[in-house]
């Protein structure tokens, strides 16, 4: 069976709470969600579906992922469906620049004007609502609009949002990469759902090793939401694939990793130009 543990309190906390669940969850997979619970005192929920035995209780582990006493964590046991599909659906669309991304069932709230990516209900490898991908699809839009790129990566691609976005936007190729064969599938079905099948090629690829991006650059742009410590770590080889006037927008980055990510491209070459910040996160606009 499954039970949803959740806690609700001011957005700033929720966020927090849902950052410290994708971490604790995130090799047993578990759907999570935050969602807006009070609009006027901008109260929010964030929650995990956990899967359990009979008679098991995990509220101990949600507490001690987000620091809340045991006694203030919700529990709610739910009948068997597949609720990352129930959860998403419910999700509002997310506008980040002309960008909005958005589930079906929202498809009548597009207006002419917006670069509308729509992701499918259940597809769980990024939804466009949290802060990086906003973040990264802000900078994206900048960049398109102040120098159109010849070649884009976008590694660690998952559902493609970022993809899809700078193909919609710029009607230019884009190489997508990630290295679990599940998110590529699904990038590539998202790909085609959003028309941009042709101009969107994704690959399996562990961070730069890969024919394709050896084929494909040197870079004009290379967009990665990762985590902070990947990013530090492949930091030579961004500097390796990128042309000599491109740009980089990192994210995956919380507020106090900053100035370490920073410090490790500044020591290839690579300089800030602008930060993004939405909530504890940020997105990273660096280049030559």
């Amino acid at each position: 069976m499954q039970i949803r543990y959740f806690a609700q309190g001011p957005k700033s906390e929720a966020e927090r709470w849902y950052s410290a669940l994708e971490q604790a969850f995130e090799d047993e997979g578990a759907p999570l969600a935050i969602t807006e619970i009070d609009e006027a005192r901008q109260i929010f929920e964030a929650a995990a579906y956990l899967d359990v035995e009979e008679g098991e209780d995990r509220a101990d582990e949600f507490a001690a992922a987000t620091g809340i006493p045991s006694s203030k964590v919700g529990r709610e046991e739910l009948p068997d469906k597949d609720w990352m599909a129930e959860v998403l659906a419910g999700l509002k669309p997310v506008r980040a620049g002309r960008f909005l991304v958005h589930g079906r069932h929202d498809r009548a709230k597009v207006q002419p004007n917006d670069i509308a990516i729509e992701i499918e209900a259940g597809m769980a490898f990024g939804t466009g609502h949290h802060g990086t991908t906003a973040g990264c699809l802000q900078l994206i839009g900048e960049e398109i609009r102040r120098k159109r790129p010849k070649a884009v990566l976008d590694l660690g691609t998952g559902s493609a949002v970022l993809a899809i976005g700078a193909a919609k936007l710029g009607r230019l190729p884009v190489l997508a990469t990630d290295i679990d064969p599940v998110a590529v599938d699904v990038a590539r079905q998202n790909a085609g759902a959003n028309g941009v099948s042709r101009l969107v090629d994704v690959a399996i690829a562990t961070g730069f090793r890969s024919p394709k991006i050896r084929e494909r650059g040197p870079f004009d742009l290379i967009v990665a939401n990762v985590l902070a410590g990947p990013l530090k770590a492949m930091s030579p080889d961004f500097a390796r694939h990128l042309a000599p006037r491109g740009r980089i927008i990192l994210s995956g980055i919380l507020t106090h990793q900053r100035r370490s990510v920073l410090a490790a491209f500044s020591n290839q070459g690579l300089y800030h130009r602008r930060t993004v910040t939405m909530g504890e996160w940020v997105t990273l606009l660096l280049g030559r």
